[in-house]
């Protein structure tokens, strides 16, 4: 594949309030000015030359009704910013209807909110292990050390496969999602990962187990077992899509209690602050944005797209839009009105939105019953990865050490 990337100055954007760059380091930094600038215009739909070109609504109602509208804006294509294939197969996200619902409904056992629950306790004794191998020395990397860690370990243990393999488990998926437009990094990662996959399910098949790669191969559609493809497709799918996005989430939680400790205080004092406070971590830091493709030539508030333009849906624009928010750019820890849509709208609406935020919350409070005051190391020393899955991927903070 080929990309076209536009003319840029030094900070790898390119200065025209319509146009935007995903990895652009101005775009990484600061988005959000980006997605105020686009919805101020006359038309709301940024369009970038960056990587073939793409469009990007901001606004709430239009991100959200071309979500809903499969028939004009459909997923079968590629989803990424760079026109980049996923791994062969079908999958939850990259399915329009009819193919779609079966294929959404293999993945709903293990992400509905009795099956979560029953991971919660696994989850917590692995945050406060985690804790324990750095408590003592008085500073960590939040992101790094303690976020990057728990998703990657929860996510492996679902698929039953060796924790040990954990940190290979987070080199793929950093190179298919955050340095995706890095020469054929993608590529050969995907490759990793589907021959591995392929592998767990010969061995599941040899001497099923209890995970998800053994209920899939238990699994039928129209009477047929699950084709291998869609079966490794959907595998790949929970690590990729269920790793990087969570520990997005919480590294940028933990960022926001290191530099807001008025919030901290809040969540020290009142435990009935955190159903709020979640739902408002996921609207203020929402990681994810997702890709579509036209199926015709259409229009978006007037904007048109033409057939085969790639549309990427802007979730995180769409939770700072002050049309739906009050004050959308200030993070108010008990706000009350909070339709945000980080995992989405529609029926591509994530399938693991009960795992993500269980881990959110127990990540965060298992953190602060043990941490409950730290704050930054070095803000210039923090970090955010740039494309479609935006979080921090170093956060140093100092505590008291005991």
């Amino acid at each position: 594949m080929t990309y076209t990337k536009p003319s840029t100055d030094d900070t790898g954007d390119t200065g025209d309030v319509g146009d935007y760059d995903l990895f652009g380091d101005d775009y990484v930094r600061d988005p959000a000015s980006t997605w105020s600038q686009i919805r101020n215009r006359e038309c709301p739909v940024g369009h970038s030359t960056a990587y073939d070109g793409s469009y990007m609504p901001v606004t709430y109602d239009d991100v959200c009704n071309a979500a809903r509208n499969h028939e004009s804006f459909t997923s079968t294509q590629s989803v990424s910013v760079l026109g980049l294939e996923g791994p062969p197969g079908s999958t939850a996200i990259t399915t329009d209807p009819p193919d779609h619902q079966w294929v959404r409904r293999m993945l709903l056992p293990t992400m509905a909110p009795g099956a979560v629950r029953a991971y919660e306790e696994g989850t917590a004794e692995l945050c406060r292990s985690l804790i324990a191998g750095f408590k003592s020395e008085g500073r960590a990397d939040a992101a790094a050390d303690y976020a990057q860690q728990i998703p990657v370990r929860v996510i492996s243990a679902l698929l039953g496969v060796p924790d040990e393999q954990a940190d290979e488990f987070v080199g793929w998926v950093r190179d298919i999602l955050e340095f995706a437009n890095v020469g054929d990094l993608r590529e050969v990662a995907l490759g990793k990962l589907v021959k591995f996959l392929f592998s767990q399910l010969a061995q599941r098949k040899e001497s099923p187990g209890s995970d998800i790669i053994s209920d899939f191969v238990h699994m039928e559609h129209d009477g047929a077992p699950i084709d291998d493809m869609i079966i490794v497709a959907q595998s790949a799918l929970l690590l990729v899509a269920g790793i990087d996005t969570t520990w997005s989430a919480i590294g940028s939680s933990l960022y926001h209690l290191a530099t807001h400790p008025d919030d901290r205080k809040v969540l020290a004092e009142d435990p009935d602050a955190w159903d709020y406070a979640i739902e408002e971590f996921l609207r203020f830091y929402s990681p994810v944005t997702m890709g579509r493709a036209a199926t015709q030539d259409t229009e978006i508030a007037g904007c048109p797209i033409p057939k085969g333009g790639r549309l990427l849906l802007n979730f995180p624009g769409a939770n700072r839009d002050p049309e739906m928010f009050v004050d959308p750019d200030t993070f108010i820890i008990d706000r009350a009105q909070n339709r945000h849509v980080a995992f989405g709208a529609g029926i591509h609406r994530c399938a693991g939105s009960n795992l993500a935020r269980m881990e959110l919350r127990i990540a965060l409070q298992e953190w602060m019953a043990a941490i409950p005051e730290f704050e930054l190391e070095d803000a210039d020393a923090v970090t955010w990865a740039g494309g479609q899955v935006r979080g921090p991927r170093s956060v140093p903070v100092v505590f008291s050490a005991q």
